[in-house]
């Protein structure tokens, strides 16, 4: 449904009622984006950041088995233990590291896990590190928070990737913690492993908090190794690393993902999660246990079909006038650049209202890109190939200067 005016009201509204920190939370663009979408005719998505790849027909087994055998109760508060130790035997061995499953806590989503993990570190005066341009999810939560935020600009000349001395030379005296998030969405670059341990060891040296998004963790193509800030780091006392089942086996609507760290970070964070979610779905834990047990083929599938689309998306920007791109590592997002002093807001909205091909504007993810755009190759090469046959003539017809 398309936004109303309520909700316009509602985020622009300085009715004392409110705490101010809501204020402080900005209307998702992609909601915008895609919800005036759902209010025209043959709309073509290059918006959505979901897989659209069918889940694993064991995963959705799993998820009925549990609930005929009415597993619908509550697991324990860090999440089914069945969960846990297939977690723990899969990170340590694609890792080489030792974990436990008291060094993991199971969440509704990964964007839980985020929730927590930035909510129970910020403070007012407590000041952060983010990428920008970033997920939209992580300065908000900051910000509602009372902390403060020191975006690192990344540029797409350098496809985006995050310089770690400019990093450290943010580090403040009051800073408090680093996010990290590779592959990034929304510009689908994957950090070296040199980048990752520049900046880890740094904050650990400082006792700053190094909290990684690595929900894209599988999605790495051409043969790369990727390497995880779980393999970056000596130990957890300063790490927390999250990801989930959505992008990797397409379980993004069953809400299951999780957060690693210290068993002391984890022990605390336990009773926090008690007060938000209280457990994750129990069902969809049991679908999680037969996904880590399923095998590769799915994933091997998924990143074939991906570099298909990634590499055709690639040779349609290069032929659209006025779009510069590069060739993204990971995720499935391509984030292209606009002219300079270009309106990435103005441009998507036009897109959609006079070609009907839904992208997301660049403002939506930091203040450093607002002449670029997100595309989404999580669609079918048809509908990339057809929103192209529609982009490249409309960009011809634009005058930038």
């Amino acid at each position: 449904m398309p936004l109303s005016n309520m909700d316009f009201e509602f985020y622009e509204s300085e009715d004392p009622i409110w705490n101010p920190a809501l204020m402080t939370i900005p209307i998702p663009g992609i909601r915008k984006m895609v919800n005036l979408a759902s209010t025209m005719d043959d709309v073509i998505h290059l918006s959505i950041g979901q897989p659209d790849l069918p889940t694993p027909q064991n995963v959705i087994n799993a998820g009925v088995e549990a609930l005929q055998r009415g597993q619908t109760g509550y697991t324990m508060d860090a999440g089914l233990p069945e969960l846990l130790e297939s977690l723990a035997i899969y990170y340590g061995e694609r890792y080489q590291r030792t974990l436990s499953p008291d060094n993991i806590m199971i969440t509704t989503g990964a964007t839980e896990a985020l929730y927590l993990a930035l909510t129970a570190v910020s403070a007012p005066g407590r000041h952060f590190i983010v990428p920008d341009p970033a997920f939209m999810l992580y300065s908000p939560l900051i910000r509602m928070n009372g902390g403060e935020v020191t975006e690192i600009p990344t540029r797409a000349e350098n496809n985006h990737q995050l310089d770690p001395q400019e990093v450290i030379d943010a580090i403040e005296p009051h800073t408090y913690g680093i996010v990290l998030n590779s592959p990034s969405n929304p510009t689908g670059t994957v950090y070296p492993r040199e980048t990752l341990e520049a900046i880890v060891e740094e904050a650990a040296y400082r006792g700053i908090q190094i909290i990684s998004d690595e929900v894209y963790d599988h999605l790495i193509y051409d043969g790369k190794t990727y390497p995880s800030v779980l393999s970056c780091c000596s130990d957890l006392d300063h790490v927390m690393v999250v990801s989930s089942f959505s992008k990797t086996y397409s379980m993004a609507g069953m809400r299951i993902g999780w957060l690693i760290g210290s068993q002391g970070a984890i022990k605390k964070l336990r009773r926090y999660h008690m007060f938000t979610t209280t457990v994750a779905n129990t069902p969809f834990q049991w679908a999680g246990v037969a996904a880590l047990h399923g095998g590769n083929d799915f994933i091997n599938h998924m990143l074939k079909e991906y570099t298909a689309r990634r590499d055709r998306l690639v040779e349609l920007v290069e032929q659209t006038p006025h779009m510069t791109g590069y060739v993204p590592e990971g995720a499935f997002y391509l984030f292209p650049s606009l002219p300079e002093g270009a309106n990435g807001t103005n441009i998507a909205l036009r897109l959609l209202k006079e070609t009907g091909v839904c992208t997301i504007p660049g403002e939506t993810f930091g203040s450093s890109c607002s002449n670029s755009l997100r595309l989404s190759y999580s669609t079918s090469m048809d509908n990339i190939e057809k929103a192209f046959e529609r982009i490249i003539p409309w960009m011809e017809q634009q005058d930038f200067d």
